[in-house]
């Protein structure tokens, strides 16, 4: 049974033993996040702050913060139950025979079912604010000390592309500049930012209508950040990982829908062509991104719960809660990945590589540079276009164990022979590019080398006991007192 909203998760994370409440009064600017980096970096809970300093409105972080908080959220013994899930709609094909297709027609029937489902109303609009409100009475966390304010880190931004009416939901980290106004950091690559582009080659349009939904159950949250094709509608994905539709509201004063058991919705719109000064902020790279122009969120309404509680996050030194998030995302999404390059075997982004820093990948070679097509089809599939540094072993290294495949890496290559660069575009947060969002890529081929790749020397084996031996050792070990 999927979870009906946030504090449904909350009341399940408890009764698990991974959440903490914490009944002292603290700070949302720079104190809740100490809290949340001290907890996530010695396994603690989940933190739930009861007394936020300046709001009646509990905060509730690091829900995601650990591999079986993942599966809690995403209601799974393990994050590769999705990507089987997933594996077997990607496989099914159209069966011979009427007994095959009156077989197929119960998993036809539970695609349909994941389509968000309209409703007339919702708890998010239990309370309804067309004026008096303000952006400054909800406990939005400042996260670190050189951050130009204080930061809505986990929203869910809805906004809809002119040209095909469909709809997105991206995660954007918004900065409040005032009681009735916000950044809107859609980065350039971002399908948020282009929806804005799309409606600034419009003429006559001077506004795009935009929602922000804050809370809800986690596999709608989590739905935000996944990199998904363009024009493929989030909320769809978050019925098919919570195998049920999300319920959706049409907002009060836009022609968007938000989830309707969120806890909190601001409704507005983007001033097209209005720029204003965001950040600096401490990023998941580790080091505070660069202030720079970004377009401006003004709120015209705010809905949602009676009491509501602030779902949030913060982002800084690895590993933080998104690394856990990134690495559901790594399990989930490698089936389409092998769907578009089936010689891959496994891939891996360690957490010190901020996702797109570095990516481990291991594959079943069949030809000279079969390396070097994977990396360049890597580069090429979505969001994976900003992998800074990829790594390609054979299918016999584990690629989850980071040691091994530095050992094997630095042990299989020739560095003028086996590194290639190539230029392209680059995460916007990238700091140390030559240009924004463009610089260079590295790709290392640690696959062993075959003549018809120029390499005619033997290529030595991997030393190895034999299991014989070990079985022997085995009950000796135990003889000898070991």
């Amino acid at each position: 049974m999927a979870y009906s909203d946030l504090r449904d998760f909350i009341r399940k994370l408890e009764k698990e033993g991974e959440l903490k409440r914490i009944s002292v009064e603290v700070d949302p600017v720079l104190e809740i996040a100490e809290f949340a980096d001290r907890a996530v970096k010695s396994g603690g809970p989940a933190l739930l702050f009861e007394r936020p300093k300046g709001s009646t409105i509990p905060v509730f972080i690091n829900g995601y913060a650990s591999m079986r908080r993942m599966e809690l959220a995403l209601e799974v013994g393990s994050v590769e139950e999705i990507a089987r899930r997933i594996s077997e709609y990607l496989e099914m094909r159209m069966p011979e025979g009427l007994i095959g297709k009156l077989k197929m027609l119960p998993k036809l029937a539970e695609m349909g079912s994941f389509v968000p489902k309209i409703v007339d109303k919702g708890p998010c609009q239990e309370i309804i604010r067309r004026d008096g409100f303000s952006l400054l009475d909800y406990p939005v966390l400042q996260c670190w000390p050189e951050d130009a304010g204080r930061f809505i880190t986990l929203p869910m931004v809805f906004s809809r592309n002119p040209d095909t009416g469909k709809r997105n939901c991206g995660c954007y980290r918004m900065q409040i500049y005032d009681e009735r106004s916000a950044g809107m950091h859609w980065q350039t690559h971002k399908q948020g930012a282009e929806h804005y582009r799309r409606m600034l080659a419009q003429t006559g349009k001077d506004r795009m209508e935009v929602a922000v939904a804050i809370g809800s159950d986690p596999a709608t949250m989590y739905s935000a950040i996944l990199p998904l094709p363009p024009d493929l509608d989030e909320m769809l994905i978050a019925g098919f990982i919570r195998s049920s539709p999300v319920e959706m509201v049409k907002c009060q004063t836009c022609d968007l829908e938000v989830p309707a058991n969120a806890e909190i919705v601001l409704e507005g719109y983007v001033q097209l062509g209005e720029l204003r000064t965001e950040g600096p902020f401490g990023d998941h790279t580790g080091f505070y991104s660069l202030a720079d122009d970004y377009p401006v969120f003004h709120v015209t309404c705010i809905t949602g719960r009676k009491e509501p509680v602030y779902a949030t996050t913060i982002v800084g030194p690895p590993p933080m809660e998104d690394y856990y998030m990134g690495k559901a995302v790594e399990r989930i999404f490698l089936p389409l990945m092998r769907l578009q390059l089936p010689e891959i075997r496994d891939i891996s982004m360690p957490a010190e590589g901020i996702f797109h820093n570095l990516m481990l990948v291991s594959m079943r070679k069949s030809y000279p540079g079969h390396a070097r097509k994977v990396m360049s089809a890597i580069w090429g599939l979505g969001q994976a276009m900003f992998t800074k540094c990829m790594v390609v072993v054979d299918e016999d290294v584990d690629v989850q164990n980071v040691r091994e495949v530095a050992w094997k890496a630095l042990n299989n290559i020739d560095p003028e022979r086996d590194i290639q660069f190539t230029l392209g575009p680059v995460d916007s947060l990238d700091h140390s590019s030559r240009l924004p969002n463009f610089g260079s890529k590295m790709g290392i081929d640690a696959t062993r080398k075959w003549p018809g790749e120029g390499f005619m020397r033997p290529w030595p084996g991997v030393i190895r006991m034999p299991a014989d031996v070990k079985e022997r050792v085995d009950a000796l070990w135990k003889k000898a007192g070991l």
